[in-house]
Formats: structure tokens, sequence, C-alpha cells
């Protein structure tokens, strides 16, 4: 169990836990949210030892119990993906020894009543399950599993971890904490870097997770999916709510309705007293009376409000000027480094007004062709035009960290006006949360989120009519994404937007370009279709390697009487009518989005709306065919 009660933590003049206290006593995942700043990082750190609090009551599971992953990793040096991920199985033979050494000290041990007796009970109970969790499994096996669902693939495995970047080094960071299976995870932002596919398979690992999680996150569909509780820190204080992100957030409105209805009523009664207090100071045969109601004041609990952050960010994208109709277009595109090839003959168009995602696993191409249309990077073969009128924003994935680190805030900025917006650079570094003498501080000492909001700042200066961005959310609180996804859904230009978070980009492009093995497949529609899509892919193919790997043949097929094969073959046939209604559906909806004015229409998104639930019909009717079909054979 983890049990935290009166933590108290102060660094200089600042107060980052006031009597602070929360437990987790059953196996769950825990969500812990907060705004950048609020402690969180630092609440897991005292966790696992690394920071210790001035003061409080802290009990806390032993370091061996522990996956913690966190943002700083070290190299690893010398060893493959394969043969670093299975270093967590070194810590088989200590569990082992631990267990006898446990066994041991309880067979010596007479105080069964006392706390050293009932805390080594615990212990030996967590060591003995940690070791079943990895004894009872095939190393070899659950390596390869694990860093198939993080995103490897096989020819990744013999490959050394320095070739890889940080967040694949990171991913295999994840991978070993995994296979180790500790009782307890503490996860700070572990999908940074995983790609949407990998996001899935983790979700879908923490759900089926036998032990505590305790999980930080920006990503709102990740918390809303596995959490059952959310610990918010605010202001010194740990709230806790039994619920996922989504219901936390109508529950914290509540309780702060009804915690400032109770302050009101305090105050009301204070003032009261006050006032009869002075009342009665001014005369002398009630100046008992005005000590005994001085008592009673001394001994109410005050009720402190939790002022949240109000601050936020306002994003306004300036008007696009008018572009031509075709504002990017891409031609037979190949692009390879030496021998390895990225993809090969892309063609694509980009017309006024379109907002595209480009999805797919990392390492696919994705960053590279919008490198490519960006300009920044020459293809190997193909050609691009670019439109008449267009001009054009790009954010890069590492933008952030690519600022000029000597310069101040308001020099970065200058630097990206143009002259007529330079007196107002210091406005709009206000709307980015950058006021006063904050301009003035050096890139260099910014964090991940102010750097990040600075680049943003930077592309909104300009007018622009087609927006490449790269990640845009890395970095981003969840608060931040909100707002910038509200500003690109009311921006009126052209858009192309790489990005592995569901929520961000759900309902917010009409085309979805998924990469894979270097081609490109096109879904007419926002992520919510290409998921769709996805998981029907996803689970028949999980299906065939069931059987592939079984190795066994399929069951003998039971011969229907009948009446039972009549009754399919009815079933079957209104199937049949019900997929060629839905086929002729999408047809003609396909015919009206590819008009050329269809953006311009008031009843866009409705059309959208209803293709995508005639693809998710059609896929579904597909899938009762199929099912019926194998019936009757």
């Amino acid at each position: 169990m983890i049990f935290v009660d009166q933590l108290f933590l102060q660094y200089g003049g600042r107060i980052l836990f006031k009597e602070a206290d929360f437990s987790i006593t059953k196996k769950e995942c825990v969500g812990l949210v907060g705004r950048n700043g609020a402690g969180k990082s630092t609440l897991l750190r005292i966790l696992t030892g690394m920071v210790k609090p001035d003061r409080g009551n802290i009990r806390a599971p032993r370091l061996e119990q522990i996956g913690y992953l966190h943002q700083d990793i070290k190299p690893v040096l010398g060893k493959t993906v394969f043969e670093e991920a299975k270093t967590s199985f070194e810590l088989l033979n200590t569990l082992r020894a631990e267990l006898e050494s446990l066994h041991k000290d309880l067979e010596t041990r007479t105080d069964y009543e006392s706390d050293g007796y009932m805390d080594l009970l615990d212990e030996l109970h967590d060591t003995q399950e940690q070791l079943n969790h990895m004894g009872a499994v095939e190393v070899d096996g659950s390596v390869e599993k694990i860093l198939k669902g993080l995103g490897f693939n096989r020819e990744d495995f013999h490959r050394p971890v320095s070739t890889f970047s940080g967040g694949w080094q990171m991913r295999v960071e994840l991978a070993k904490i995994l296979l180790k299976s500790p009782p307890y995870l503490f996860l700070d932002e572990p999908t940074n870097h995983l790609d949407i596919e990998s996001i899935i398979w983790f979700e879908g690992f923490l759900k089926d997770y036998d032990g505590i999680i305790v999980l930080i996150s920006h990503d709102k569909q990740l918390l809303d999916n596995t959490t059952q509780r959310t610990l918010e820190v605010e202001n010194g204080k740990i709230h806790e709510y039994r619920a996922n992100y989504s219901k936390y957030l109508e529950l914290r409105v509540d309780r702060q309705e009804k915690l400032r209805a109770s302050y009101e009523n305090q105050q009301k009664f204070i003032n009261e007293r006050e006032q009869l207090i002075d009342k009665f100071r001014a005369k002398a045969s009630k100046a008992k009376m005005a000590q005994s109601l001085i008592k009673q004041l001394d001994k109410v609990e005050r009720i402190e409000l939790d002022e949240p952050n109000l601050k936020s960010i306002r994003l306004q994208f300036p008007p696009a000027p008018r572009s031509g109709q075709v504002v990017l277009e891409a031609e037979k595109v190949s692009k390879s480094y030496g021998d390895k090839n990225v993809f090969s003959n892309i063609s694509l168009k980009i017309e006024r007004g379109e907002k595209v995602a480009f999805v797919g696993k990392n390492g696919q191409g994705k960053t590279t062709l919008a490198k490519i249309l960006a300009g920044v990077e020459t293809s190997t073969q193909g050609v691009v035009r670019r439109g008449h009128q267009v001009f054009m924003g790009y954010y890069a994935q590492n933008q952030a960290e690519e600022l000029e680190g000597k310069q101040t805030i308001l020099e970065t900025l200058e630097d990206q006006c143009p002259p007529e917006m330079r007196p107002r650079a210091r406005n709009i570094l206000g709307n980015f949360l950058f006021s006063g003498d904050d301009v003035e501080k050096k890139v260099s000492v910014l964090s991940g989120g102010e750097r990040a909001r600075l680049a943003l700042a930077c592309i909104l200066v300009s007018p622009i009519n087609l927006l490449i961005l790269d990640e845009p959310t890395n970095h981003l609180d969840i608060t931040t994404k909100v707002l910038l996804k509200e500003a690109l859904d009311a921006y009126d230009g052209t858009m192309i937007v790489v990005s592995h978070d569901r929520d961000f980009l759900e309902g917010m492009t009409s085309r979805t370009i998924e990469f894979k093995d270097g081609e490109t497949h096109e879904f007419l529609g926002d992520l919510g279709v290409f998921m769709e899509k996805k998981q029907v892919e996803n689970l028949r193919a999980y299906e065939i390697e069931k059987i592939e790997k079984s190795g066994k043949v399929a069951a003998p097929v039971i011969e229907l009487d009948p009446s039972e094969k009549k009754k399919f073959q009815r079933q079957l046939q209104h199937i049949e009518k019900r997929i060629e209604e839905l086929e002729a559906q999408k047809k003609q909806l396909e015919l009206l989005m590819g008009e050329a004015d269809f953006y311009q229409r008031n009843d866009s998104n409705t059309q959208l709306t209803k293709y995508k639930q005639t693809q998710s019909d059609l896929v579904q009717e597909m899938s009762n065919w199929e099912s019926i079909l194998t019936k009757l054979n």
C-alpha cells in the first residue's frame, strides 16, 4: 500500500506540498493530475525515495518493488535492444534469494502481533507475488511480446540501443520496467514517444496489469481509459476523486462550488462574530463575553479556497490569405537514406481549406514527408509543387528544442515578426503567459512547456494559409492542448498535422493518411474513422496469428439441420441487401465530397459525420456477413 499523511515540502520561498495526504490501498490505476509545476513529478520522486520531504508520514514501497519511468534516462552502450530488455529478468534470482531470506526471518520470529512482523508478512507477500508474475513466463517470448507491443520490429531486436533516437531508447526503458512486472508502477508521461498503435497496446497492458499504477499523463484518452481514481495536485494539497479524468473535471467543478459556498457561509459567521466582539469590547460589562467569542473564533478551522491557476494562453490564428484551389501537390515522391528506403512513389493533393492528419507508427516517414512538403528537406525522387499565393507556417517536431538558447524570449519572437508586428511583440507574448520581466529571460532556462508556447507564438505573428504541424502537442499540458485544438478548429486555412495524440486529432481533420511499410493509405474522415477500421484489421490479424502460433487445424464443421440452415440463409440475404444499400450510400457521399465546393457548403460537417457512420455500419455488416457465412460453410 501507499500512505502519505501531512506531507510538507518547501523549495526556497515556495511551498510545494502543505499538509498533503492520500492513500492507495488496492490494486488500481490512479491518475496524478495538475497544472505544470504543481509538483506531480516531485511527488513520484518522493514515493520512490529520490526526494526527501521536510516532514510527513510516508509509507511507500521498497525500491525493488517499484517500476519508475521518468524523463531522464541514461544512454545504453554496447547492448542490443533484445539484450537490454532481457536484463529485466536478472531480478528473478535476486527475488528468489530475497524470498528465501524472508522465510528464514519468519521462522525465527515470535512477535506475531508486532508491527514489524506484519511488515515482514507484507514484504513476503509482495515479493512472492512479483516472483510469481515474472517466474511464470517464458523469458524470450515475453521480451518479444513487449517489444513488439511498443512498436519494435523483429529486425530491430539485434540493433544496438545506442543507434536509436532518444524516444526509441525511452521505449526500451519502458519495456524493461513492464517486463519486471513490479507490484508498483510509477509512470511519468509514458506515452510521450509512442505512436497511436503502441499507445492502444499500452492501454490494454495497463488495464490488465495486476498491481498499483500511479500515472502522470497529458493524454486525456489514456487517463480516461485506464484510471479509476484521480489525485489532483493543486496549491500544495492533494484532492481525491474516485473517477477517471473526464468525470474528475465535472466533480471538480461541483467540489469547488460547494467549497466556495461553505467558505462564504463561514466568512459571514466570522464577520458577525467579529462585529459582536468589537461591540462588546467597548463595554466593560461585556468584556468577558468578548473574550469568550474570541476563543470561539480561534477554535474555528478556517476554510481555504483552492484558487485554481486561471491564467491560460490566448490562441487565435490570423485570418488566412486566400490561396489557389490546389495548395500543395506531391507527385511520385520517394525518399531514401543510403540503402534504407523510407517511402516510394507517394502522390497526394491538398486543396484549399482541407485539414489532413498524418498517422502511423514511428519511423514510417510521416515527419520526413512533412519536411519535404515544407521545403526543409529534399526528396530522392519526385516533385512537390506549391500552389498560387501559398504562405506557409511550419512547426517542426523539435521546434521547441531548436530555439536559440542565448536569445531572450522577446528577441526570439521579434526575429520572427514582420516589421509592422514588432511593436505588438510584448502583447503577443502576454497572450502566451510571458509578461513583464519574463520576456527578458534567456530561452535556455525555459521548461519544455514554455519553449513549446514560445515556438507556437512564433508561428502566429505572420498571416499564413498553409500550416504544417509536426507533433505540436509535445510538452503541452491538457488545458493548453484543448486551447490549441480550438484555435486550429477555427483556423480558416489549410493544414497538415502529424500527431499521435488521439484526443487532439479527434474531429479535427477531414482526411487521415496512414503511413505503413513505405506506402500511404488514405481514409476519408477524421481519426475516429481510421481507428474503427484499424481495430477490425488488428482483431482479424490477432485471430490469424493465434491460429498460426497454435499450429492447430480448424475444428471440424458441425452440420446444420435444414431449419437452422434456412434461418442463416435468410439472415445472409438480408445482410447482403443491407451491404448493397450502404455501399451505394457510401459511393454517393464520396461523389458529393469530391465536389470542389464541398467544404464551403453549410452541411459539409453533417455529410462527413454521415459518411463516417456509413463506413462504420458497413464494417459491422461485413463482419456479420463473414460470421454467418462461416457457419453455413
